[in-house]
């Protein structure tokens, strides 16, 4: 004997082969006999699978399992409809219950929750059939229920159906009591309303997921009238959903500081049916603009025809959130990579690690931090918004987190924000002096007997220079030693010998002219050469350090850097200009001494700039004064005003960059607002997402930052050098800062320094500790934008050679002869 369906009755009548049972009286019994034939049409019954089968259904992406359709049916009376849609049932392998009151029907759809109900509107004298429809739909899950009323076939005029539908009704099954015909209606009530009423319920789990989602969610139709907004896009925007749903996205305020024609960049890419991702700055509604990574992908629907566009929105300072777990692993891989290459324990706390990590062979792997992005504010400053976010923290936070927020509230009204802290003075009093002697203004003495500074050179054009060279009458023997002066190993000592200590002259012909200088600022050749002669006649020969060579050198740097692929894709020809012109200047007229020595000193220049920036100050102003006063060698004569201005800014801005007080500052705001998001692109499979990389590469500030990094890299890269170019500025430097401390011991003025002693100073120290607390992070940071591998092969290399004489207890630039 087969297996039949079970038909489950409520109230009164089983149904069974057209009898009433005995027990006809008791409600929800079930029959399940096999039938083998319908009195009612005369036709056999096809026995029903044994199976209950799950149909699988598409739905977009997903693949949906369904169950056997549960059917329950709603005849006040057994006839040949009722039986003809049991049978259609049974042949379908659908599940079935059968009601013969509203009150039974009611209380089966409370329990089973039929995906279809069928109700007899033929016989308004058992029961109103629209008033049930209205109850069910009443219950929250019938939402999603399809209800057909069966009607009378009509006598004469047709009937509106309006009234079905204003009850509930999907749709009217004319009376036809035929079982193929009740079959053909169950088929295409399954794979029609059903279905799409199933796909709805699947629907719902997506719309609850999007509602938990911690991304900011928006669709929009196809003419980009907004549909729906998750409460993550209500809290990162500020807006409530009905003060934006059935609004236009060109009637949302735009944020200024996206590029003019971005947003048609992206209208033309999505309306061709194309996925666009890139960074997009979003104004919130109270005005402050929120930088995101945003991705929209257009949803294709009826005719083929984009119908939605989904767009997600991920603030930049959650790109990179990840479990702590792996944040952990994370900083544990790389303390051990440094600790393994410097051999020796870093000394503060910087924000900038981990941008990278190397390997023994020097190779650069990039590694992406995930320190959040401070975002531009308007109104109030951003450090004021955070430690209003953090009070208001507090006030919910159990005592040791409020204690811990009282603890980061404490270091957040500090000034020097960018700045580590350092241990004792005892502990590494190295680092300490070089910090103490490079980023502090000094320490003023109290007895009023001030030492005055005043430059003793005169500022104009020495008369032994006054006949200009031309690039093409160099002397052979310079011309061969700058042959290679687009290597990173050019040797600037080979340059300074052979040029008689002007080698910045002859550099900056030849590296001016390769970079089309005279041709932008529409300046004769003759006036660039009396322009070169006359600012390095300004540098002190008599420096050991910051002299003419210096200067060439961190010219020579600058070039070498703006060659590089990403400095290119960043910076326009206007800044390639002004880099190299500010790093010829950059410290034009240096006395030789540190700013701390001219405040301590009270020098005329630490008077005049009020004891801030001093020398960078001087530079910048002395290097504009030269220029200008002589039409002879003002190459800026020839460019228009606002070009002036421009560029006489970043050349400004370039030069002041190079004090070291800000040093930290510089690093991180570089790290930060651009070696992150472009690490996060990468991280997000962006790689190729040109526009994005674009959008954060040229942005204005994001300009400034690169040219800031790109000459603060090229004023201290002696320890990126070779060897034995490293060591050679190791020494001058060396001498420079014993002989300040020489001077100021016979001054009576406060040693900035002390262990820049001559007779005590340990120079492999005082490398070993500048590498260790300036060098290392800022080029990890540079080649991880630049790809620099061969400095930092030599960076490694010169500090293990450095490493090796303080491990010998040897104090000089070189061990002993053997």
């Amino acid at each position: 004997m087969g297996c039949a369906s079970s038909i489950h009755i409520s109230d009164r009548v089983v149904y069974h082969s057209g009898k009433e049972s005995e027990d006809s009286h008791s409600p929800q019994q079930t029959n399940t006999t096999q039938h083998q034939g319908n009195p009612a049409s005369g036709l056999p019954l096809k026995p029903p699978s044994c199976k209950t089968t799950l149909t699988e259904v598409q739905f977009g992406p997903m693949k949906l399992l369904k169950d056997p359709l549960q059917v329950l049916l709603v005849f006040a009376k057994e006839d040949s409809q009722s039986n003809g849609f049991c049978w259609a049932c049974e042949k379908a392998n659908f599940r079935c219950s059968m009601a013969r009151t509203p009150e039974s029907a009611l209380e089966c759809f409370l329990e089973k929750h039929h995906d279809l109900v069928i109700i007899d509107h033929r016989h308004s004298r058992h029961f109103d059939a629209e008033a049930l429809c209205r109850s069910i739909r009443a219950v929250n899950s019938a939402e999603n229920t399809v209800i057909v009323a069966v009607v009378k076939r009509p006598d004469r005029e047709e009937a509106s159906v309006m009234p079905l539908i204003n009850a509930g009704f999907n749709r009217r099954y004319v009376e036809n009591a035929n079982m193929m015909a009740c079959y053909n209606e169950l088929l295409q009530l399954e794979h029609g309303e059903v279905r799409a009423q199933f796909k709805l319920r699947a629907g719902n789990a997506i719309f609850t997921a999007l509602e938990q989602s911690q991304e900011a969610i928006e669709i929009t139709s196809e003419d980009q009238v907004i549909q729906y907004v998750n409460p993550a896009y209500e809290s990162i925007m500020g807006y409530q959903q009905g003060e934006l749903i059935g609004k236009e996205i060109i009637e949302v305020p735009k944020s200024e500081k996206n590029k003019p024609d971005l947003l048609e960049t992206i209208n033309s890419c999505i309306r061709k049916g194309k996925e666009w991702q890139g960074i997009y700055y979003a104004k919130k509604k109270n005005g402050d603009s929120i930088q995101q990574n945003v991705k929209i992908t257009p949803v294709i629907g009826q005719g083929g025809k984009i119908r939605h566009y989904v767009s997600i929105n991920r603030p930049l300072n959650d790109n990179n959130k990840s479990d702590k777990s792996s944040e952990r692993v994370q900083a544990e891989s790389q303390t051990d990579i440094q600790s393994s290459k410097h051999k020796d324990r870093r000394k503060g706390s910087l924000d900038v690690r981990s941008t990278t990590s190397r390997g023994s062979d020097g190779s650069s792997q990039r590694r992406h931090s995930s320190m959040a992005r401070i975002h531009s504010m308007t109104i109030e400053a951003p450090i004021t918004k955070v430690i209003n976010i953090i009070n208001a923290a507090q006030e919910s936070s159990p005592m040791p987190v409020a204690e811990a927020l009282d603890r980061v509230l404490e270091i957040l009204r500090t000034t020097e924000l960018y700045s580590p802290q350092l241990g004792t003075k005892d502990e590494d009093p190295h680092t300490n002096d070089l910090v103490g002697g490079l980023m502090t203004d000094g320490l003023r003495r109290l007895s009023g007997n001030e030492y005055i500074f005043s430059t003793k050179q005169p500022h104009h054009l020495p008369s032994h220079l006054t006949t200009p060279l031309s690039l093409n009458d160099i002397p052979p023997r310079i011309a061969q030693t700058m042959e290679n002066e687009d290597s990173w190993d050019f040797d600037i000592f080979n340059l300074e010998a052979a040029t008689l200590k002007r080698p910045l002259t002859y550099l900056g012909l030849k590296i001016f002219s390769r970079f089309g200088v005279c041709e932008y600022l529409n300046c004769p050749e003759a006036t660039l050469r009396s322009w070169l002669q006359v600012i390095e006649a300004n540098y002190h020969s008599s420096n050991s350090y910051h002299n003419s060579s210096h200067a060439a050198d961190v010219l020579h740097a600058t070039a070498y850097f703006l060659c590089k692929e990403r400095v290119k894709q960043s910076l326009d020809h206007i800044d390639e200009v002004a880099a190299l012109i500010a790093a010829t200047v950059h410290d034009v007229d240096h006395p030789g001494r540190t700013n701390s020595f001219l405040c301590n000193a009270g020098s005329e220049l630490a008077i005049l700039y009020n004891d801030t920036a001093v020398l960078e100050s001087h530079h910048a102003a002395l290097a504009f004064q030269i220029t200008t006063r002589d039409d002879k060698c003002n190459i800026f004569k020839n460019i228009e005003r606002n070009e002036y201005r421009t560029l006489r800014q970043a050349i400004i801005d370039m030069v002041l960059a190079t004090e070291m007080t800000k040093h930290f500052e510089h690093v991180n705001k570089f790290v930060n607002s651009i070696n992150k998001p472009l690490a996060a692109l990468e991280e997000n499979g962006g790689n190729s997402d040109e526009e994005s990389v674009k959008s954060i590469l040229t942005s204005p500030e994001n300009r400034i930052l690169v040219k800031r990094m790109l000459i603060k890299c090229a004023d201290i890269s002696n320890p990126c050098r070779p060897l034995e170019l490293c060591i050679e500025w190791a020494g001058r430097i060396s001498e420079e800062y014993f002989a300040q401390t020489d001077e100021e011991k016979r001054q009576g003025l406060p040693v900035v320094m002390p262990v820049f002693d001559r007779n005590t100073c340990s120079i492999p120290k005082s490398q070993i500790s500048f590498i260790d607390y300036f060098i290392t992070d800022m080029f990890d940071a540079w080649d991880a934008f630049a790809d620099l591998p061969n400095l930092m092969q030599h960076l490694d290399n010169n500090f293990k050679y450095w490493k090796g004489l303080d491990e010998r207890k040897l104090h000089s630039l070189r061990p002993p002869p053997e």
